[in-house]
């Protein structure tokens, strides 16, 4: 029965996280559709999203396996006119499936608000790890009058909604003159309330043995917050850089309010200008989510042990 109990648990899972990835999976799909289908798109805009059944697999995989099995037909046959001729509709069906990605890369800016994209996402995020951990360190192992009442105060912005500091953000950007550019962006974020809460829970999982050795071996402070404190911290760090880089990655209002410049746009603004411009050609909007997903795919990926590690480890009691 426990078997029978787990194995049901898994299947569950396995069906649920097939479904989470549908839209991801749909995304690129249509990403890879071929122009013919994309003319029609165009004359009807809903005639491929709204489809059923939906399709789900990139339309240009049939017409390329067909034109894969003549050409072996025809290698058999010795007729290399023929072989010839399906191989070359074989590059241009990949060439075309492709062309989405390849059209925002030649004609539009959006290398330019992806490495945008990337330079504000891994500044503010160190900047977060940085702070945060100096800051979480502080609040949990450092005995001073008012560390409570300093922390609680701190968690009790968390209720404040981000939409209400919009406006006072705003006119610190603009008093300190560095509107458009990506200093608006990256000052305002070098700390984040969430982020101290979960580096201070964390560090009480650290024990206070190991940083009274520390003084006694005659390490400073900061060597010890270094070369003890961060790297047990790993997880957590892991958990609030993830956590980070993803909220960067994905903001669109604050960029949007003080970025003017299309160059200095970042991708989810700048996608948002693809799609005014571009309003029914899904293959291109899909290639640009497409590619907008592939960093945070990659960050999750690389760092999801710690991730985990870091979520269970860091809920400790005081």
């Amino acid at each position: 029965m426990p078997k029978l109990n787990k194995t049901i648990i898994y299947v569950m899972l396995l069906v649920f996280s097939i479904v989470s990835l549908l839209p991801l999976y749909w995304v690129f799909s249509t990403s890879l559709q071929l122009s013919k289908y994309q003319d029609e798109d165009l004359k009807n805009p809903v005639s491929y999203v709204d489809s059923n059944p939906p399709k789900m697999y990139p339309m240009g995989i049939p017409e390329y396996f067909e034109h894969w099995g003549k050409a072996r037909d025809a290698e058999k046959a010795g007729d290399e006119k023929a072989e010839t001729y399906h191989r070359e509709v074989m590059d241009q069906i990949v060439t075309d499936s492709f062309s989405g990605f390849t059209t925002l890369f030649q004609k539009n800016s959006i290398g330019r608000w992806f490495l945008n994209s990337i330079y504000i996402a891994v500044v503010v995020t160190v900047g977060i790890l940085l702070f945060d951990s100096m800051a979480g360190y502080v609040l949990a192992k450092k005995q001073f009058p008012g560390r409570n009442l300093i922390f609680y105060t701190i968690v009790g912005t968390m209720m404040i909604p981000g939409q209400v500091t919009l406006v006072p953000m705003f006119m610190m950007v603009k008093n300190l003159g560095i509107m458009d550019t990506h200093w608006a962006l990256i000052f305002p974020d070098l700390s984040m309330v969430f982020g101290v809460f979960l580096m201070r829970q964390f560090m009480y999982s650290i024990p206070d043995e190991l940083l009274d050795a520390a003084k006694i071996d005659g390490a400073s402070e900061w060597k010890t917050f270094w070369k003890i404190v961060l790297p047990l911290a790993r997880p957590g760090l892991a958990a609030l850089g993830i956590f980070t880089f993803m909220n960067v990655w994905n903001s669109f209002l604050w960029p949007i309010i003080v970025l003017n410049d299309a160059n200095l746009y970042t991708l989810p603004v700048g996608l948002k200008s693809l799609q005014d411009a571009n309003l029914a050609s899904f293959k291109l909007l899909m290639s640009g989510a497409a590619i907008a997903s592939i960093p945070m795919i990659i960050v999750f990926v690389l760092f999801q042990r710690h991730f985990v590690k870091g979520l269970t480890l860091g809920g400790v009691k005081e």
